[in-house]
């Protein structure tokens, strides 16, 4: 797994996938993941019109991102900007999802979330694993983020597992808009025994 940038872009490369800051051209690609059924009953908000969808990813996506990226090459202060990723295939290139992290306003300081999505198609894969591996690593070796949160909707196990696998340790349920959901944190603290012993071994 390594940084690097490609025509100006910044990739996380992983195994079988990579995530990269989005691009413009992934609009469409995007915006018809946001209307999968089993992406959108689990982010509701999502799924909204493409012209919508189109000026978040213009105006406040994409130029968001760019200051992310700046202020943790700078000095690693991030403060409470949003890092949204695509999930890449290697072999196609292919846009399947997405792994981003930024403020979770309704759960307690500090509250910076990693989330995720895949398409239907590629599920089941350890795609989505290895991408919030992938951003995780990034966080906690390169900015000032000392813990990270996760959440999912009870009844979503794929998403609980992959949080899971990841090392987040369950703290409890929230409500959030009237939906129950599986609250996890994850300490830069313990991810990092965790990582000084796989490497031992």
């Amino acid at each position: 797994m390594g940084l690097h940038t490609s025509e100006d872009l910044f990739i996380i490369e992983c195994k079988d996938i990579y995530l990269r800051e989005f691009v413009a051209t992934d609009l469409d690609k995007l915006h018809s993941l946001t209307w999968q059924p089993e992406i959108f009953e689990c982010l509701p908000g999502w799924n909204v019109p493409l012209e919508q969808r189109q000026e978040w990813l213009i105006n406040y996506e994409i130029p968001e991102n760019k200051r992310f990226l700046n202020e943790a090459l700078k000095n690693g202060d991030i403060g409470e900007l949003r890092l949204r990723l695509g999930i890449i295939l290697q072999d196609s290139g292919e846009f399947i999802g997405w792994c981003c992290t930024g403020i979770k306003e309704e759960l307690p300081a500090p509250n910076r979330e990693v989330m995720f999505a895949i398409s239907k198609d590629h599920r089941g894969k350890g795609y989505t694993t290895q991408a919030v591996q992938g951003i995780i690593k990034y966080l906690f070796e390169n900015t000032n983020v000392e813990g990270l949160n996760a959440i999912a909707l009870v009844q979503n196990i794929p998403s609980n597992r992959v949080i899971q696998k990841c090392g987040f340790v369950f703290h409890s349920n929230i409500n959030i808009k009237h939906e129950k959901y599986n609250y996890y944190k994850l300490t830069k603290c313990v991810w990092d025994k965790k990582t000084q012993s796989l490497a031992k071994n």
